[in-house]
């Protein structure tokens, strides 16, 4: 194998290395995003002294 091949291979694996550490961040954040709008959506209010139906059938 020749020194230009070489350098080549280790351009490419280092490129490889690159791409999957940047998915794996993507992904991280993705699940942190999504554990931050999960967090931030409002419960519906209900208001005091209301009577809720259970429907137990």
């Amino acid at each position: 194998m020749s020194r230009a091949e070489q350098v080549i291979e280790r351009a490419m694996a280092a490129v490889a290395a690159s791409k999957t550490l940047r998915e794996a961040e993507a992904e991280r954040r993705r699940k942190v995003f999504e554990r931050i709008q999960i967090a931030n959506q409002r419960r519906p209010s209900i208001p005091k002294g209301i009577q809720l139906p259970l429907d137990l059938h």
